[in-house]
């Protein structure tokens, strides 16, 4: 369409909300290849969720998402949630399906890696401190200040000491970031052992993912029982009514992620905001304006050229 003032082509905006829609169907169809390589029939797969309910819901959830985005810049609000759970628990996955659809200034992921020297010579949470919001802002932590009493503790990288001075600290920490106005929300995913095992066989199968496993991932294997035993203390010490731990059953992926996102949307009061009418104002012609062509060798090579229009 080359003008303005001529209307907009409902078959194209058609196609490009399908295009969008199918990046989510390409995010799903690593997961139905995993299923593929392990060629093994789950035993809960009588059980699994029709795919297009999945979707629909999926989408739904996302919608209000938007929704709860627009709130939170509207009203200034800074909403922090940690997401926490065992290796392959599915942290990544509901975090991926949150933030996809977002403005990226205003849902931020925040995936620390392991402290540097420096910061290991700090405050335990000053590095985390610098990726908390400000106002109207969403901040999602894969893995977050709990890597203390989890991780950290079960590998040995710090002493039981420094655990007690965690426990001591995390819950005043966490108030102190409530009382100033922060919306601070904690979910734990939990899964099987059986289930672990199966998603580590899957990665090693699957070259696409083989990276997700680490050397840490493997060993965690070893020490299921003190994962499970570091994550229980850290329960007890850190279930606090200011800000209280949320478990998410996730075995079953795709109603992990939909239940976490429909109980994050749960958790923040908010309305659909009105928006004005956006009219685009008609493009300005200069008589002494030449387009410049654009040389030849600065094109990105077109290996996937479109095919020829069939013809009457």
């Amino acid at each position: 369409m080359s003008s303005n003032n001529t209307p907009y082509d409902i078959d194209r905006i058609k196609e490009e909300i399908s295009d969008s829609f199918d990046e989510e169907l390409e995010l799903e169809f690593e997961d139905s290849r995993l299923d593929d390589l392990a060629e093994v029939e789950r035993q809960h797969k009588h059980n699994a969720l029709d795919r297009r309910a999945y979707f629909r819901e999926l989408f739904r959830l996302q919608h209000e998402l938007v929704r709860l985005q627009d709130w939170v810049v509207a009203k200034g609000l800074r909403v922090v949630v940690l997401f926490e759970g065992r290796d392959a628990a599915g942290k990544g996955g509901v975090i991926k399906r949150i933030a996809q659809r977002l403005n990226p200034r205003v849902c931020r992921i925040a995936a620390l890696p392991a402290p540097s020297e420096r910061e290991r010579s700090q405050w335990y949470f000053q590095r985390y401190v610098a990726h908390l919001p400000s106002a109207g802002e969403i901040v999602l932590f894969d893995r977050s200040w709990y890597n203390r009493s989890g991780v950290e503790r079960v590998m040995g990288f710090c002493t039981e000491d420094d655990v007690e001075e965690f426990f001591r600290s995390v819950p005043e920490f966490e108030r102190m970031l409530v009382r100033s106005g922060i919306i601070l929300l904690k979910y734990w995913f939990s899964i099987t052992d059986d289930e672990q095992q199966f998603r580590f066989a899957l990665r090693i199968h699957d070259p696409l993912k083989q990276w997700k496993l680490s050397p840490m991932d493997v060993e965690s294997r070893r020490r299921w029982e003190d994962y499970t035993r570091a994550k229980e203390d850290m329960l007890h010490h850190t279930h606090i009514p200011e800000a209280p731990w949320w478990v998410v059953e996730a075995v079953d992926k795709k109603r992990a992620r939909l239940n976490c996102i429909s109980h994050f949307l749960d958790q923040i009061p908010y309305d659909t905001l009105e928006k004005p009418a956006v009219t685009l104002p008609a493009r300005v012609h200069n008589a002494d304006y030449i387009r410049h062509p654009v040389p030849a060798e600065m094109y990105v090579p077109n290996h996937f050229p479109l095919e020829p229009a069939p013809k009457d």
